[in-house]
């Protein structure tokens, strides 16, 4: 299948599965700029941050489709990202942009995102109360219809409680950092490159087996590359009025 094929595939599935959990102010300007310019790319928006911790950073989660996420995604999107930023220019003052992937203690914004990761740890923040309270925390059982499934812990009958949260009344779901979660997310990043890999021409295929010490010297380096990163790549690119341009102003 030629690229052209391939970038019209992911924008299809983008297109099929919107966002449920989303952004408010500034952060909801900048979403509705970048989320275009992604799509065009073939990468789907999970969510946008902006801290102003060290200095103003804005910060831009995607992931293909398929929920993986490179770091030649990160560079492609940074590069298509700055100038329209730029030109717009949502955010008053100097700010680092950061593109990265969701990171393994993702925040979960799709329907999709809350059954792929069943079984797992979560924490909810709703934007409304339900049943006097606003934050959760429990196992994500999955979701009924466009409610999350959560089991809590035990009450004092023994029982696990449960309860269902509409998703599109979440300010926040996320993912907690487990060892489960953290091999998970291994398995499956090792699984999404060696596909990228045999599925490139130019690279020779190793059978199960038959691996070289150099591919599993590299896949032991991803692994704990990724572990130490949380699990996330990054690139940061600077606004065209950065910060280091400021101080001679």
């Amino acid at each position: 299948m030629s690229e052209a094929g391939s970038i019209t595939e992911a924008a299809a599935a983008i297109d099929a599965e919107p966002r449920l959990v989303g952004e408010t102010g500034l952060a909801a300007r900048v979403a509705a700029l970048a989320d275009p310019v992604l799509h065009t790319l073939g990468l789907r928006l999970v969510r946008v941050r902006i801290s102003g911790t060290s200095g103003c950073t804005v910060q831009i989660m995607a992931e293909r489709p398929d929920g993986t996420m490179l770091i030649e995604d990160c560079e492609a999107a940074s590069r298509a990202l700055s100038p329209v930023l730029d030109a717009s220019d949502p955010v008053e003052g100097a700010y680092r942009l950061e593109i990265s992937s969701p990171g393994i203690d993702r925040p979960l914004v799709r329907r999709s995102d809350f059954d792929r990761y069943a079984g797992h740890d979560i924490r909810i923040e709703m934007s409304v109360m339900v049943e006097g309270r606003k934050r959760f925390r429990g196992t994500l059982i999955g979701t009924d219809g466009d409610t999350a499934r959560i089991r809590g812990e035990a009450g004092p009958d023994g029982v696990p409680t449960e309860i269902s949260l509409p998703i599109e009344d979440m300010a926040e779901a996320r993912l907690v950092l487990t060892d489960a979660l953290i091999a998970e997310s291994l398995r499956r990043g090792k699984a999404a490159e060696r596909a990228l890999r045999e599925a490139d021409d130019t690279q020779p295929i190793h059978h199960a087996g038959q691996e070289s010490d150099q591919e599993t010297d590299r896949d032991h380096d991803h692994d704990r590359r990724h572990a130490r990163n949380n699990g996330k790549f990054r690139r940061e690119s600077g606004k065209a009025r950065h910060a280091g341009q400021h101080k001679g102003e």
